[in-house]
């Protein structure tokens, strides 16, 4: 059993199901408690979504606990750099800025506090200025991949290459984890963008063979219908159907119900016809998608035959 796997048995069921009890027991040092934490998320970008209300527990035992942690806690670089990854999963801003605030942090620590609480803030350039002599590849793991996420998702206009890079190293800092997700997620829209086809295909291909059953993953399928929009002229629709393939029915008809709309609404016909006959391939003969043949018949509109259009 890993170190994160002993933490999560004996805290985070307790804080879940037992949060009354847990307020009792010895105190675990941050830490401790935010490896829980880590290993809790890993459970949910699996797909667990049981585990989602017993995060929202943890983060709020964890709040309280490093708002009353004494000063001399902070001495111990784990539990600070801790408290920065707790505020990248989700906690209260509010207590990292108390924490930054503790006489006993350095200066380094304080400069990646800054960082990270720009960027929970929105404050894209101070995360930018504070964290721009910062290597993710130099930190532990579990800070290094979170700063390295955050430095892609706060690289500016012109910087694609970078930030794919450093989504790239959160990858590979945090296999498995939310982080990992995240990245994957994030690096799609760059890719588009860029006209890196196959890269686009194969991050998508990754997510939906590890992360499909994340509670985002609504938010990967809304990248991959506007990427394959961005990429119409380079790409194949057999690479489509390869992604496809990998969904059950349901998540097919939904990619390619998406896909035809907003083909039809770009006015990309080809497409649309495209994406409109997969979503009507495997329904029933009696029971037709309305959608699917109102974005077909969209793609027709050009035809010369105003019978067909009609109809």
């Amino acid at each position: 059993m890993t170190d994160r796997a002993r933490w999560l048995v004996p805290f985070a069921l307790l804080a879940g199901m037992f949060p009354a009890a847990a307020q009792e027991q010895p105190s675990l040092a941050p830490y401790q408690m935010v490896r829980s934490l880590q290993t809790l998320q890993d459970r949910i970008a699996a797909g667990d979504h049981a585990a989602l209300p017993m995060q929202n527990k943890l983060l709020e035992l964890i709040d309280g606990r490093l708002r009353d942690a004494p000063d001399d806690a902070f001495t111990e670089k784990r539990n600070v750099r801790a408290a920065l990854v707790y505020g990248m999963s989700g906690g209260n801003p509010a207590t990292l800025t108390s924490i930054l605030r503790r006489p006993t942090l350095s200066n380094e620590d304080r400069k990646l506090g800054r960082g990270v609480l720009g960027y929970l803030s929105g404050d894209i350039e101070a995360a930018q200025a504070a964290l721009a002599d910062v290597d993710p590849r130099t930190l532990t793991p579990e800070l290094g991949a979170f700063l390295a996420l955050v430095k892609g998702s706060v690289s500016t206009s012109g910087n694609e290459t970078a930030a794919l890079a450093f989504f790239d190293y959160a990858r590979l800092l945090g296999p498995g984890t939310l982080v990992e997700e995240a990245a994957l997620r994030r690096s799609l829209a760059i890719e588009a963008s860029l006209g890196m086809t196959d890269r686009f295909f194969l991050a998508s291909e990754q997510y939906v063979r590890r992360f499909l059953r994340s509670p985002y993953a609504s938010q990967f399928a809304d990248s991959f219908v506007t990427g394959i929009l961005a990429l119409h002229k380079t790409l194949d629709y057999a690479a489509i159907d390869r992604i496809a393939a990998m969904l059950d029915a349901d998540q097919r008809q939904v990619i390619y119900l998406r896909l035809a709309r907003r083909a039809a609404i770009e006015g990309l016909t080809e497409l649309s016809a495209f994406a409109s006959s997969r979503a009507r391939d495997g329904l029933p003969a009696d029971a037709p998608d309305a959608r699917s043949k109102l974005y077909s018949s969209l793609s027709v509109l050009t035809s010369e035959n105003i019978e067909d259009v009609a109809a």
